[in-house]
């Protein structure tokens, strides 16, 4: 019986070029393991594979060797998804519809009766610090920060057990930032698991239990944040990655 929460082993994806039309890999042989109730951040340069790992795990993908579970199923299965919240890059939504009605839609589609939709859209609209003349305003005048909030919202409506979160904090100022350090705090206190991706590493730092660096679709290094910040090899997580990115790429 095992702890991890989402667990991949030896997974890999390749895509066709456009232009050149040669196979490449874009993930190479990632075995992860992260385990229930624990934050787990993923980092990694600009096209290091962090958004592709993201979708294998979430099923929206396949692989094309090896394998991905969550919750004890194999990733993209309905019994995991139903347990599962997502928070993609570029979040779209709708433009018509306003944050109330887009949070009362995702509702539906989790199921929930009206009473359950309207008080749980009101809770979490208040969770993320939306400003409340935005409730019902178009999201189509939502500004980008505005669009994340509610992203990280919706999200949550299913209280779910594992979350999924691609650059959380993309868009947000300082202040909103802090909100969702803030939310992340909060999300450990319930014991929920977490994975995202982020280039800011001092949010990283301070909301994360371990770090994973990747870089060219491998995964390079992993370690915990208390072992980083305490074992005097490292000035910090920034010395921490850059140090793990070179030694990569002179190897590789």
């Amino acid at each position: 019986m095992t702890d991890a929460a989402i667990e991949a082993s030896k997974l890999s994806k390749d895509v066709i070029s456009s232009f050149l039309r040669k196979r490449v890999r874009v993930l190479d042989g990632l075995d992860l393991s992260v385990q229930k109730s624990e934050t787990y951040g993923l980092l990694g340069p600009n096209g290091a594979g962090k958004t592709t790992t993201l979708k294998l795990l979430l099923g929206l993908i396949r692989p094309s060797e090896g394998t991905a579970r969550v919750l004890g199923q194999t990733a993209g299965e309905p019994k995991a998804l139903e347990r599962i919240g997502f928070l993609p890059e570029n979040p779209y939504f709708y433009s018509y519809l306003t944050g109330r009605e887009l949070m009362d839609f995702v509702g539906r589609l989790f199921g929930l009766n009206g009473k359950a939709r309207k008080d749980r859209t009101l809770e979490l609209l208040d969770m993320v610090a939306l400003d409340k003349t935005a409730y019902d305003k178009p999201l189509g005048k939502y500004s980008k920060g505005m669009l994340q909030r509610l992203g990280i919202a919706q999200s949550l409506v299913n209280d779910p057990d594992v979350l999924f979160w691609d650059e959380p904090m993309s868009g947000l100022d300082p202040i909103g930032r802090r909100d969702v350090r803030i939310i992340l705090a909060k999300l450990k206190e319930q014991k929920k698991t977490i994975f995202f991706n982020s280039h800011l590493l001092p949010d990283v730092n301070e909301v994360c239990d371990r770090v994973g660096v990747l870089n060219r679709g491998k995964l390079v290094a992993q370690e915990k944040i208390s072992t980083i910040s305490g074992a005097g090899n490292y000035r910090d997580l920034e010395d921490y990655f850059l140090t793990v990115i070179g030694e990569s790429e002179k190897s590789s």
